[in-house]
């Protein structure tokens, strides 16, 4: 089933956000680069997060007044969460929801909360999503050079007196999304699909994948640093190459012995056993069983998560790590990064 597609600043017209205040809370990656590519396109932005913390004190420098939440959202015509997943239910109902205007429209850039019903928005709240495909510094990067990453696009419920889908609409425009291509989806779809290909591949499964191979070979004797070239450093110059090309356009670009091996053997690991594991990780995305955790954790001031943390840290790849990175200090130099997601996503 092919998704809809709008491909072109044209099919998304900025105007219905003409007039009107947009109110950013949280001031991290995304919130910084929706508040500036908004304003620059030529919207009214109001920013809310603390005034005494980083990003505050950068909201300032950007020319912004950084205002508490109650503030920020009274006038707003759209509301755009720009918070941590964890923190938000608590600050909707207690500094956004009783704030909010009659005919105001709430914007996510990640459905979870409404997907598991931890935020309930009253019937008469417009509720859309715009999740660009990509950190927020990438996002602002293109924008200023007149480029844009595509986006997704979903409306869990419309407004009685807006129309919530052509405010999300010109709100990708604002940002740039418009350029590249905006997808439309539903707030259920981009969960569960964010939340699936994070655990199965992109952190938990690459992740695993790259210490159980580091240590298949320092068990058999090879040296830490080796392992970690072989089977770490090595993973972005074939995450790039799938990145721009596609797989079958990386399998062109790396040697016939690389390619051969990786079709002999890549059936060998990722087998019929992989594949149902991977349906029960499913499983509990769509039925809700990650979410509980994930919120147990959080009300218990993240216990768990900080101890998986603390053991990543104290794995021997990270020394070997260290040692091969300081061989290439160029690493350490600022870069614009597409990484799957921000530091500092939250601050309000």
């Amino acid at each position: 089933m092919a998704a809809k597609i709008l491909r072109g600043p044209q099919d998304a017209p900025i105007d219905p956000l003409r007039d009107k205040t947009v109110a950013v809370v949280g001031f991290g990656n995304q919130g910084h680069a929706h508040a500036l590519n908004l304003r620059e396109s030529g919207i009214e932005v109001v920013v809310a997060n603390r005034r005494d913390t980083p990003n505050g004190r950068r909201a300032l420098e950007c020319g912004f007044e950084p205002m508490n939440i109650p503030d920020a959202v009274s006038d707003a015509d759209l509301v755009i969460i720009a918070l941590a997943d964890e923190a938000q239910p608590q600050l909707y109902l207690h500094s956004i929801a009783p704030n909010l205007k009659a005919d105001a429209i709430v914007g996510f850039l990640h459905g979870f909360n409404i997907r598991y019903g931890l935020i309930e928005p009253a019937a008469d709240v417009g509720v859309i999503l715009i999740a660009p495909k990509g950190p927020g510094r990438t996002l602002r990067r293109l924008y200023r050079q007149d480029r844009g990453l595509p986006c997704l696009f979903a409306m869990h419920q419309d407004s009685p007196k807006s129309d919530a889908e052509a405010i999300g609409l010109a709100w990708a425009n604002a940002i740039g999304c418009a350029r590249a291509g905006i997808i439309y989806t539903s707030f259920a779809d981009e969960t569960e699909t964010d939340l699936f290909g994070e655990q199965a591949v992109l952190c938990g499964g690459m992740s695993e994948l790259i210490l159980a191979a580091f240590t298949v070979l320092t068990e058999a004797g090879y040296p830490a640093e080796l392992a970690y070239l072989e089977c770490c450093h090595e993973v972005k110059q074939i995450a790039d190459l799938v990145y721009q090309r596609g797989l079958a356009g990386m399998y062109q670009a790396v040697s016939n012995t690389a390619e051969f091996g990786g079709h002999r053997v890549g059936p060998l690991l990722i087998d019929d056993s992989v594949r149902q594991r991977m349906q029960h990780i499913l499983r509990e995305v769509r039925d809700g069983t990650f979410a509980k955790a994930l919120r147990q954790d959080y009300d218990r001031d993240f216990t768990w998560f900080k101890q998986q943390r603390e053991s990543a840290r104290s794995h021997p790849i990270e020394p070997a790590g260290e040692t091969v990175r300081s061989l290439m200090p160029w690493l350490s130099e600022p870069q614009d990064s597409d990484s799957l997601s921000d530091p500092s996503p939250s601050g309000a």
